[in-house]
């Protein structure tokens, strides 16, 4: 056996090494609590059967066993009925009333739990369940706002009509309105979102546009640069998808460049870059102004170099035709123009942002809402409803489709803000235009809503109405417009008859321009003669606006056609029975008031065919005055004047007044031509076309002094019997000199003013040569 090579040292004695240390367990200090009290177990070997107690008393022991068995019982768990569903539905409802509480403020529901509760709120009518609802909208309006690009935008849409856009309107403003001024980049997609949307909810755009005018006035106020550029350049890119009119931006633009400063130049250009392409096509003239006023910034005012740097960018981009800056992305033209809703909006305009809508509100008609979406968006989206089986049955489904496709939401504007935008805008156009071509085909693209056709008409005869003097742009419009359609040709029509209805309302000049216009209009055929059977000229159906409004028509006839072609025109078999009214037959009253009218403004051509049938026409017995010291003539006579005097109150104001200025003593001849100061001192309703009839049988026939003045007066005492007024004064007119032979017709053309001053009203005055209107 072999042994190893190398030897193992020999371990040392044991005393050889020191001593261990006390390895000694240290124990714990004491505890303060008392021990728990611990029961020795017994010993292996015990048996307890072995130890029994026997009952002295039985009757104790079953006592002890009845109450031992009563406390076993009453401790143990009585048997639980399960929970029933209005139980379920209310603990559900208390603890989600319970988080939204909470000090989160239940911006957070775990997913699990929200899902658990969920499953159990099922009635819909309850507060908890729409709240839970609300809350899913706003999530899911967000989260599809969030992921939109240009390659999914087409996507996003469908999705977003999914949910429930009128109920979540103001939700969906909010978000993308912050999402825009988050992201510059992607502002043009917002935009063109919310044009698709626009087209079949217009009160979601309507609502967004507002919220941006108020943002930006708050914004412009607060001087907050930030918010203004994210709002103006928002609002650029919905005018160039044409959600709203180009006027806002040009009123943004204007009021940004009204009083200029660095930060205001600085949005000005920014928004200009964005929509001056759009403003270039669509209104040209508004386009120059703006950049008028950006050249004279940059030449006059004091500004930052920075920013004359970026106005001579911004002329630059103008120069190259906008081609870095479209208005509109070719991926992101998805809306057709004749689809689009276009809103006309104002800086001016008191909106209303409908804050409430943000919030969350019970709505106790919440299913009937959600069911009439629900077919709205069955219709936005395609879907059908019901089977296909029974729309074959029918046979009316292409039908039905093409009428879910052409059927739009409407929308009842009861406030007229539509109205008085569309007017804004029509008066813009016009006053915008250089001449009346451009006018009209300017006009001509405004959609005009329908029902709404008569405000462009009643526009273009206000705008005339407002200037200085008549312009003849306007009535080449309205002829223009006229010769265009039928359609537009009845509507002017119909506006000469509201016009003349309502002339009485409107000063001289404006009357005169009115009158101008309507001239112009007939003159060039535009309007159909026909139109004048409305006017009825006599005392009792005019009034000293519509007598003035009819001299200025039928002068700027004569003037436009010259007075043969005027006869010509108005002898026409065809239209005779239109001029009815103007030249009356029926009445010889009538006849007279239409012959001394004409003749008064110049025009008496015009009357020789009812001069003619005027001294055809039988006339009445002439009345003899009473005879001096009769008392009973005279008491018939004062009473048949008082009776007449009460039956026209024009009558007797004329007369009373004359027959008091003639016999008053001391009374010239010539206080009886108008406009002297007697005569307005005394106040008396004189009318000037009795008192210049008077005054020119003094100059023609030699009939002079107060006698023979007082003498004519006599003659209106037969005039008030129903005498013929050309026979009383021919009477009176022989009765002064008799050798001097007096002719019907010189009295009649002499003294046109005659039977129009009986009459009373400011026709006489016109016959007399005083203005109308003039003190």
């Amino acid at each position: 056996m072999m042994q190893s090579a190398v030897r193992l040292p020999t371990p040392p004695p044991l005393d050889a090494y020191p001593p261990y240390p006390n390895l000694s367990r240290k124990r714990s200090p004491p505890s303060r609590s008392p021990s728990p009290v611990r029961r020795r177990s017994p010993p292996r070997n015990f048996d307890r059967s072995a130890q029994a107690f026997k009952d002295v008393d039985p009757q104790r022991a079953a006592e002890r066993e009845r109450q031992l068995a009563e406390r076993l019982r009453k401790q143990e768990p009585e048997p639980t009925k399960p929970p029933t569903e209005e139980e379920k539905q209310a603990a559900a409802k208390a603890e989600y009333e319970k988080l939204l509480n909470s000090r989160s403020g239940g911006t957070y529901i775990p997913p699990a739990r929200l899902r658990a509760l969920q499953a159990q709120i099922t009635d819909k009518k309850s507060k908890e369940y729409q709240r839970m609802a609300w809350e899913a909208l706003k999530k899911s309006i967000n989260g599809l706002i969030n992921k939109v690009n240009v390659s999914n935008i087409k996507h996003i849409v469908p999705e977003l009509f999914t949910e429930n856009l009128v109920r979540g309107r103001g939700l969906f403003c909010r978000s993308i309105m912050k999402a825009a001024a988050s992201s510059s980049a992607f502002v043009s997609i917002y935009a063109a979102m919310a044009a698709i949307i626009n087209t079949k909810l217009p009160q979601v755009g309507e609502l967004l546009v507002h919220r941006l005018i108020v943002q930006f006035k708050k914004a412009f106020k607060r001087n907050d640069k930030a918010v203004c550029l994210s709002s103006t350049t928002f609002i650029a890119h919905l005018v160039n998808q044409q959600v709203v009119h180009e006027i806002l931006a040009a009123q943004i633009l204007l009021l940004l460049l009204n009083k200029p400063t660095d930060d205001s130049v600085e949005i000005a250009v920014g928004l200009m870059r964005e929509v001056g392409q759009h403003l270039e096509e669509m209104s040209g003239p508004i386009a120059s102004a703006v950049f008028d006023q950006f050249r004279s910034i940059l030449h006059e005012q004091d500004i930052d170099k920075r920013v004359q740097y970026m106005i001579e960018v911004l002329f630059q981009v103008r120069k190259d035709k906008y081609k870095d800056n479209p208005a509109i992305k070719e991926e992101l033209d998805l809306v057709e123009e004749e689809d689009q809703i276009t809103h006309r909006a104002s800086l001016d305009d008191d909106v209303n942002v409908q804050d409430s809508l943000n919030v969350f509100k019970f709505d106790p008609e919440w299913e009937e809402h959600e069911e009439a979406y629900r077919k709205l968006k069955a219709e936005i989206l395609g879907e059908a409803e019901g089977s296909d089986a029974e729309e074959y049955e029918t046979g009316e489904s292409s039908d039905d489709e093409e009428a879910k496709e052409e059927r739009e939401l409407e929308i009842k504007d009861q406030t007229n803000t539509d109205l008085t935008n569309l007017r804004r805008t029509i008066y813009l156009t016009i006053m915008s235009s250089l001449d009346f071509e451009e006018a009209v085909h300017k006009l001509l693209k405004i959609n005009l809503p329908v029902g709404q056709e008569p405000e462009l008409p009643s526009m273009v005869v206000e705008c005339c109405s407002q200037e200085r003097t008549y312009s003849k742009f306007y009535g080449l419009i309205g002829e223009r417009f006229a010769k265009l359609n039928r359609l537009w040709t009845e509507l002017f029509e119909r506006s000469f008859a509201t016009y003349y209805d309502t002339i009485h309302r409107y000063e001289t000049n404006r009357l005169r321009n009115i009158a101008r216009l309507f001239g112009h209009l007939l003159s060039s055929d535009a309007i159909g003669w026909h139109v004048l059977s409305i006017v009825h000229l006599n005392e009792e159906e005019t009034t000293s606006s519509s007598r003035i409004f009819i001299k200025i028509l039928f002068q700027d006839l004569a003037e436009a056609l010259g007075m043969p072609k005027l006869q010509a025109r108005l002898k026409d078999d065809l239209l005779r029975s239109s001029f009815d009214g103007v030249f009356p037959t029926d009445n010889s009253r009538n006849t007279r008031f239409s012959i001394n009218y004409f003749t008064s403004i110049g025009m008496g051509a015009l009357t020789e065919e009812m001069r003619e049938h005027l001294k055809n026409a039988p006339k009445p017995a002439a009345i003899m005055p009473p005879k001096p010291g009769s008392e009973s003539d005279s008491e018939s006579s004062v009473s048949s004047y008082s009776s007449y005097s009460r039956s026209s109150t024009s009558y007797s104001r004329s007369l009373h007044g004359l027959l008091h200025l003639l016999a008053a003593p001391g009374t010239d001849a010539e206080d009886c031509i108008p406009g002297r100061h007697r005569l307005r001192h005394e106040r008396v309703a004189v009318d000037g076309g009795l008192t210049q009839a008077l005054v020119v049988l003094h100059a023609q026939y030699g009939i002079d002094g107060l006698d023979h003045c007082r003498t004519l007066g006599r003659a209106v005492l037969h005039l008030l019997g129903g005498c013929d007024a050309t026979q009383a004064v021919l009477t009176q007119a022989h009765a002064l000199r008799p050798g001097r032979e007096v002719s019907d017709a010189d009295v009649t053309g002499h003294i046109p003013g005659l039977y129009l001053g009986i009459g009373g009203g400011d026709v006489g005055r016109m016959a007399a040569g005083d203005q109308v209107g003039d003190d």
